[in-house]
């Protein structure tokens, strides 16, 4: 999990550099700050269970075992990419790996989840789908049909909202009656539901398994609220007017790398080096990424 939330940082760091130089195109979402959320939802989740995602989507697609190189590639527009470098940032793919895309459209994606979902019980399969979304997607019609219709015909779906406490400038709660306790609103739906802290990965990954293990018996949805934090703007173009240095560098504090890596290092899990070299390979890892997109 550490080699993983790390390979993300790195990953999304090399990005914002390539975006910077020009070498990446249109709209860039960085993920920088939540990748607990995505790598211990995901560590909890088995290689053929479905993930289908928002558009800051580079974290779950890196979580969920797509290759580096490829993603890399889409993000330069290369067609070595995942989507033929036609999908870029926002629309990562690979339906091998079951990861059925980030998607642009805020809440769009919500109804595909129960599609998904409804298809694995027309079969009478035990996969499960888990959909990441973001907390200005709850304002959409698309999410309440999707909870309403995954309640009724009781759907193996993990509904994981990834509450970053921003949909776009404007806080949370400004733009929704729950606020910072939106998970709430599955009481509406008879979903069983529950918040957990996002920035902690342990946390993350013992919330996710519970949650997924009850779908996976066939007891419908589950609602999963992860307190979050993005550490850049909604964008890579957004100058984060909205927000002052005080409320970031109090969220830094709780880092989920950093966090996770004296986690490790106080239960002795782990040696220093050993994390070092993790640290090392990671970052030979988005160098080799960056130079087959760049010469693909």
């Amino acid at each position: 999990m550490y080699e993983q939330m790390t390979l993300i940082r790195r990953f999304e760091e090399r990005c914002e550099r390539l975006y910077m130089e020009g070498k990446i195109k249109g709209f860039l979402h960085l993920y920088i700050g939540e990748e607990a959320v995505a790598v211990g939802t995901l560590s909890a989740a088995r290689e053929d269970d479905y993930v289908i995602t928002h558009y800051r989507d580079h974290g779950h697609a890196l979580a969920k075992g797509l290759t580096p190189k490829v993603v890399m590639a889409e993000l330069l527009g290369k067609a070595a990419g995942t989507s033929g470098g036609k999908g870029g940032s926002m629309h990562l793919f690979d339906v091998e790996k079951r990861f059925m895309g980030g998607h642009a459209i805020v809440g769009g994606h919500l109804p595909i989840a129960v599609g998904l979902a409804l298809a694995i019980k027309y079969r009478a399969g035990d996969d499960v789908v888990v959909c990441f979304f973001g907390d200005g997607a709850v304002n959409q019609g698309e999410f309440h049909e999707s909870m309403n219709l995954a309640s009724l015909w009781s759907l193996p779906v993990l509904f994981l909202l990834e509450n970053n406490l921003y949909g776009m400038g404007t806080h949370v709660d400004r733009t929704h009656s729950g606020g910072r306790d939106i998970f709430q609103a599955a009481d509406h739906y008879k979903i069983q539901a529950a918040q957990v802290d996002g920035m902690d990965v342990v946390a993350v990954h013992e919330a996710a398994s519970e949650a997924i293990k009850r779908v996976r018996m066939g007891n419908g949805p589950v609602f999963l609220e992860a307190m979050t934090y993005r550490f850049r703007g909604h964008s890579v173009a957004d100058p984060t007017a909205y927000r002052n240095s005080t409320e970031v560098d109090a969220w830094r504090t709780k880092d989920p790398i950093d966090k996770f890596k004296t986690f490790l290092l106080a239960k002795q899990l782990v040696e220093e080096e050993e994390l070092d070299h993790l640290d090392s390979k990671t970052e030979e890892i988005v160098n080799e990424a960056v130079k087959f997109a760049e010469c693909s």
